[in-house]
């Protein structure tokens, strides 16, 4: 590792910058983050087209992933969530099965991130907050429930013209519109939409955990490379 206690390697969409400026955030001392841009047609970030973009992310993901595996990750991370809504439970165990075989290198994805957190901070009732189409965000829903988390509140960010586009206070706003009192956690999908500004005043606000895609995916890559650093201001599943 030259003096780096791990690498951790992201596949991410074109065109996303959020996650290229969150990650390196959340990073502790000592960590570098790598990323690898996944192929997919037309504008991202628009509702417009997702679930093509999906699948091609998915269909050439070997090739996004044969320059990742070149920096010898620890990691490697499929940093989109909605693709795991598309690949469904099965597709995306064989997935990760088969990356893993053939990389010789641990692999995971946002989705499965996010499941691993919500079981380590012992919640089922899960608040859902996308800023995708609806039918988008319902396939989320449906995932979320074959794992065994009930979804009691759920809903989309309005007037989305581009994902990329997003602000941390809508991203915020968006959590306190799905929150109710029988939510015992709030979970933002989207990893184009900024989170990580907003989670730790959103918890205190809320007064219970709230997780994004990409604090999940942070707390899940450097858990699978046995960095054990608690990273503070992002929320308590980060702070330990």
């Amino acid at each position: 590792m030259h003096g780096w206690r791990a690498r951790l390697g992201f596949l991410i969409p074109p065109g996303n910058p959020t996650i290229e400026s969150e990650m390196p955030e959340m990073a502790p001392p000592g960590v570098s983050v790598h990323f690898s841009r996944m192929v997919a047609p037309g504008e991202g970030g628009t509702h417009a087209g997702q679930e093509e973009r999906n699948r091609s992310q998915i269909q050439h993901i070997d090739q996004s992933a044969d320059l990742l595996v070149k920096v010898k990750p620890s990691v490697m991370m499929l940093a989109h969530t909605a693709s795991s809504y598309t690949l469904g439970v099965r597709a995306e165990a064989e997935l990760i099965k088969r990356l893993e075989a053939k990389y010789q290198v641990q692999f995971a994805t946002a989705f499965g991130s996010v499941v691993a957190a919500l079981k380590t901070l012992g919640v089922n009732r899960i608040a859902l907050g996308a800023p995708y189409a609806k039918e988008i965000m319902l396939q989320g829903k449906t995932l979320l429930e074959e794992h065994g988390f009930a979804v009691v509140s759920h809903g989309v960010l309005e007037n989305v013209t581009n994902i990329f586009d997003e602000t941390p206070e809508r991203a915020y706003g968006l959590g306190r519109s799905v929150n109710t009192p029988q939510v015992e956690a709030v979970f933002l999908s989207g990893l184009g939409m900024p989170t990580i500004p907003i989670l730790e005043t959103l918890e205190q606000d809320l007064g219970k955990p709230v997780i994004s895609a990409a604090s999940a995916m942070m707390w899940n890559a450097l858990q699978l490379a046995g960095v054990r650093n608690h990273v503070p201001g992002y929320g308590r599943l980060l702070a330990g």
